[in-house]
């Protein structure tokens, strides 16, 4: 009975070295079929299964690489424009070049999550881009303004710049009182909006004694009557 128990012994641990032996040498032809391809080979067969891959320059532990890999993810572009959300997000900033993130989820009557996760897509695939406007971010499509031009529409999309800045375009220049008058806003709340503008360098402020004078900076001005009509028609 003892000598039964140790052949079956015996037995046992002869089949479980000859499959242990087996599956090394199927790894080991696995692994030579990829390397012998250059590292390249985009299907190799580990236990038994067809498995996609990318570009492995060598391949070890293949039983740890999953089979759920496309074969040319990387080289194939998002699919930006096949979801309709998206599609009328890109649509309404083209429409509304500054827009804020706020803005568009209100118009569109979108979440704040889907909101950001679409404007990511667009803004990875190269398509949107936007502008910092203080705490704001402002969007615009890509590659049709310039930074000075995104900076001008940033600020006309502030109600209280706007009134100034189109003030402004009437004369070149303009005292602070008479300014003051004709936005019927106080002379500290002009003072703050025209720090502002002299910050961003759209406007130039000149003193005599205690009188104020503004008049816009000359590199501006053709380009904000452009802008203030775009916007106008928007």
């Amino acid at each position: 009975m003892k000598l039964n128990r140790t052949l079956v012994a015996i037995f046992l641990i002869l089949v479980i070295a000859v499959s242990f032996a087996t599956l090394i040498q199927r790894e080991k032809n696995a692994a030579s079929s990829v390397t012998a391809s250059g590292g390249s080979s985009r299907f190799a067969i580990f236990d038994g299964t067809a498995c996609s891959l990318l570009t492995f320059p060598t391949v070890t532990h293949h039983s740890l690489i999953p089979c759920s890999f496309d074969v040319n993810v990387a080289e194939r572009p998002a699919p930006v424009f096949n979801n309709s959300t998206r599609v009328e997000i890109y649509d309404f900033i083209k429409a509304n070049p500054g827009v804020q993130f706020r803005g568009i989820c209100n118009q569109l009557g979108l979440s704040i999550g889907l909101a950001e996760f679409h404007l990511g897509v667009l803004k990875k695939a190269g398509l949107i881009s936007f502008f910092r406007d203080g705490r704001y971010k402002r969007f615009f499509e890509s590659k049709q303004f310039s930074q000075k031009e995104m900076k001008i529409i940033s600020l006309l999309r502030h109600d209280t710049t706007r009134s100034i800045l189109k003030t402004m375009l009437d004369g070149k220049q303009i005292s602070h009182s008479k300014l003051a008058c004709q936005l019927s806003i106080t002379s500290q709340g002009l003072t703050w909006q025209m720090n502002r503008l002299k910050k961003e360098g759209v406007i130039h402020e000149s003193k005599n004694g205690i009188k104020v004078t503004y008049s816009l900076e000359e590199a501006y001005a053709p380009m904000l009557t452009e802008l203030v009509t775009l916007l106008e028609q928007a």
